[in-house]
């Protein structure tokens, strides 16, 4: 199959080192989506300075209009194709990536333990903590294995929307964490030689000593699970609007599904960051015990966690009508609503965030009355003039029957807004 579109598409089936257009190639779906992407960009750009339209069509503005949107829809299904294309190859290279940064963690980790013992010596502790990560690394690539598919290491903490969840993947690294102290534990034990010393290591994980960590531990898994919880609930009660990502990124660990870098999230990771690496050296310190992290860095972590589910409770995505107003252009006379004119819907939360691709857009369905209209894309330079997040622009069909009619709006992520009442003169 994919040799028969390379070859119906000009490309020559051989070449599969970025040349390939495939959608199901892995080593051209990358080019085959910026490839798309750079015609689509090209298209839109013309249609926004009045270029490429038929003759049959360019004498009607509505006709031009509709047609311009039908071709950039179609555009924008490719471009949506080839970039779902190369989310799923990037997943299914990522597991790879993902268990060579293990390994090389555990090298740098056994190269800081030579240099440091230089002068000191070799210890058990040294020799537990290097087998511990082994026996992480070795367990997070066997996982990585049986999710390659899904993003190898990273498939717990990827979110049901396809981007990696601050909150999972916080609560993954105090886990992991606190699995490797207590292997290091289970190894000096293993190598003590005395009664006494099997003693003070066993004390070591006696809860006065880890009470600070564990707290921390119990409250980042719980908050792991609530804000999933609390995200479903208010996306099945239309109260947040979820858009499908093509693929994770890094940055969505410190972003909002728009792109744009959320507070709660970014001081989240960075004391929960801080909070282990202080924890990562008080287990280097004393190898003997559990990591005691004072209360007072916990309280900190306690307090960044009550902050990020706070910013998940404060968001609110409903999209919502004001006003319903008939479209003037200048020299037009002040006229009631009739059919086939435009009218121009005004209100807030029609592009849900993540969405703003013309695949996306085009999704977009205004309800006038009994009729379905989808909101046409109008091109600008660089992005579209309609629709907007607070702004759209649709014709009133000619099937809606003169009278009080109400309009609603349904946004790409199949939320529906309030009703709004408009009156339709012949």
């Amino acid at each position: 199959m994919a040799v028969q579109e390379a070859r119906q598409g000009g490309v020559d089936p051989g070449a599969h080192e970025g040349g390939c257009t495939c959608g199901d190639c892995p080593h051209g779906a990358r080019e085959g989506h910026r490839r798309a992407v750079a015609a689509f960009l090209l298209r839109r750009d013309e249609f926004a300075a009045g270029q490429g339209l038929p003759a049959a069509v360019a004498h009607s503005a509505s006709a031009s209009r509709q047609w311009v949107s039908e071709e950039l829809t179609q555009a924008a299904e490719l471009v949506a194709e080839r970039s779902r294309a190369e989310g799923t190859a990037w997943l299914a290279r990522l597991w790879q990536r993902t268990a060579v940064t293990v390994w090389a963690g555990v090298v740098a980790l056994l190269l800081v333990q030579a240099l440091t013992a230089i002068g000191a010596g070799w210890t058990s502790a040294r020799s537990a903590g290097l087998l511990a990560a082994v026996v992480v690394a070795g367990a997070v690539t066997a996982a990585s294995w049986f999710h390659r598919a899904r993003g190898g290491a990273l498939a717990p903490v990827i979110g049901e929307d396809n981007r990696l969840s601050t909150s999972r993947a916080v609560a993954a690294a105090w886990v992991l964490f606190l699995a490797y102290a207590v292997l290091v534990l289970v190894g000096r034990l293993a190598a003590a030689s005395g009664p006494a010393e099997r003693d003070a290591l066993i004390a070591g994980l006696e809860l006065a000593r880890g009470a600070g960590v564990v707290t921390v531990l119990a409250v980042v898994c719980g908050i792991a699970v609530l804000v999933r919880r609390v995200v479903g609930l208010r996306v099945l009660g239309q109260r947040l609007q979820k858009v499908r990502a093509d693929r994770p990124r890094a940055a969505d660990l410190l972003t909002d599904d728009a792109g744009r870098g959320s507070f709660a999230d970014i001081q989240y990771l960075v004391i929960s960051a801080v909070a282990l690496a202080f924890a990562a050296v008080r287990l280097a310190r004393r190898p003997d015990q559990l990591p005691d992290l004072p209360w007072g860095l916990a309280a900190v972590v306690l307090v960044s966690a009550a902050t990020y589910l706070a910013g998940k409770y404060a968001e609110v995505g409903r999209p919502v009508i004001l006003s319903v107003v008939r479209a003037r252009e200048a020299g037009d006379l002040d006229a009631p609503i009739r059919t086939g004119d435009d009218i121009e819907i005004r209100g807030t939360g029609f592009v849900p965030p993540g969405a703003q691709g013309a695949e996306r857009l085009s999704r977009m369905v205004v309800r006038v009355g009994a009729v379905n209209v989808h909101v046409p894309l109008v091109p600008v330079a660089g992005g579209f003039d309609n629709p907007t997040d607070t702004l759209l622009t649709v014709p009133v069909p000619a099937e809606v029957e003169p009278g009080r009619v109400e309009v609603q709006v349904v946004t790409a992520a199949g939320v529906e807004t309030n009703r709004y009442a408009i009156d339709v003169t012949d």
